[in-house]
């Protein structure tokens, strides 16, 4: 029997992710010392007492049924968070769980748009902000980012006529992955956009809390964000608790309680001993963030001060934990860069490719071994040569 596959299935190879992850399989088993700089999963170890919330929770078996809906004390936990931590005066009903924003960004088209309706998507950007709408058979028109303008769409050039038919625009800053932060005046000007053209914004904030030299900040306390649109905010890199899939989505109420309803056809709610986690992560100390932060913003300096040091100019991070660098002088195709890289020196990052078109020219870089480690690779990478071309 042939299996005839969608279209839409046949579109989502895996690609250059198995590519490497093959080539990273035979480098170890040829006893090759590997730093794994690609995929952006924490490292650091999660707060003991959210641990010790999971696991009482864990032990009692009435919470091993359906949750249906959030825990009242998760979302006066998120709501007293939100405050604190953003300034944000949010009621509960402009708040909901999400199994971990991915899930988020490819399910919240299906609450605002029709098949054939367009969504403004960054280039280069994340690649669930491109893949959500299209799962859920919408378009997309890609806004661009160039480093010239800090990575911020330039949102004066967005021809007329895709602004007027655009419902949706996607937004992350700090972004991924390009490790800017957006100052006041963009969210300003993003906001007066959107109203112009009644265009929804989704901002992802998943890095939030990830902003070296200041504070990080929310899309919604600027006024009249709450008007136009929603944001998007993970416990997956602020509290190491990506593996629970914690997240929330919060703003405009009819919006959240529009999507909280689609999901209700697919989903019965998250786990409850993930939500008595997320519980203690929101009402816990924050001090533990705040280090993490600068321990980030240290092997932000380590990689990037060390790579100029063997003459790859790399610009810092302002944020997130990803260094987005330029191709070494002599290089133009990030994907045959990357496998060279990982053959002859056992670093891994990720092709600027995999993130748009205008990603090429650039690799990823991930944020995921102490100093030391980082050290190692500079030096791993200096002693093979590859700069040298």
């Amino acid at each position: 029997m042939k299996i005839q596959f969608s279209d839409k299935a046949q579109k989502l190879e895996a690609g250059i992710f198995a590519v490497l992850n093959e080539k990273k399989e035979q480098l170890a088993k040829q006893g090759r010392e590997i730093y794994n700089l690609s995929v952006g999963t924490p490292d650091f170890r999660t707060p003991q007492h959210i641990i010790d919330a999971v696991s009482e929770a864990a032990k009692k078996p009435e919470n091993y049924r359906y949750a249906l809906v959030e825990l009242p004390e998760l979302l006066e936990a998120a709501q007293g968070f939100f405050h604190r931590r953003f300034g944000l005066a949010l009621e509960q009903d402009e708040i909901m769980a999400l199994y971990g924003s991915q899930e988020g960004m490819a399910h919240i088209a299906w609450a605002l748009c029709n098949p054939g309706d367009l969504v403004l998507v960054p280039n280069p950007g994340y690649p669930i902000f491109s893949i959500g709408p299209q799962l859920c058979d919408a378009r997309t028109w890609e806004y661009p980012l160039y480093p010239e303008d800090g990575f911020l769409p330039r949102l004066h050039e967005i021809p007329e006529e895709i602004a007027r038919s655009a419902k949706l625009m996607l937004v992350s800053y700090p972004g991924n992955p390009c490790c800017k932060v957006a100052p006041d005046e963009f969210y300003r000007d993003l906001i007066a956009f959107a109203k112009k053209y009644e265009i929804v914004v989704l901002h992802d904030n998943a890095y939030a809390d990830l902003v070296f030299g200041r504070k990080g900040g929310s899309f919604l306390s600027y006024e009249g964000a709450k008007e136009v649109g929603i944001e998007f905010y993970s416990l997956s890199k602020t509290f190491n608790y990506t593996g629970a899939r914690a997240s929330f989505a919060i703003g405009n109420r009819e919006i959240i309680q529009k999507f909280k309803a689609l999901r209700t056809q697919f989903d019965y709610g998250t786990f409850l001993p993930v939500q008595y986690g997320a519980i203690a992560a929101l009402t816990g100390p924050f001090d533990g963030v705040e280090k993490q932060c600068r321990e980030y913003e240290e092997r932000n300096r380590v990689l990037c001060a060390g790579l100029r040091e063997i003459g790859w100019n790399v610009p810092d991070s302002e944020g997130t934990m990803f260094v987005w660098a330029p191709l070494p002088d002599g290089y133009d195709n990030s994907e045959q860069f990357v496998l060279e890289l990982m053959e002859r020196s056992g670093v891994i990052c990720v092709p600027g490719s995999s993130f748009g078109s205008l990603g090429e020219g650039y690799v990823r870089f991930a944020l995921v071994l102490p100093p030391e480690g980082l050290e190692r690779a500079v030096r791993s990478i200096r002693d093979c040569g590859i700069l040298k071309k």
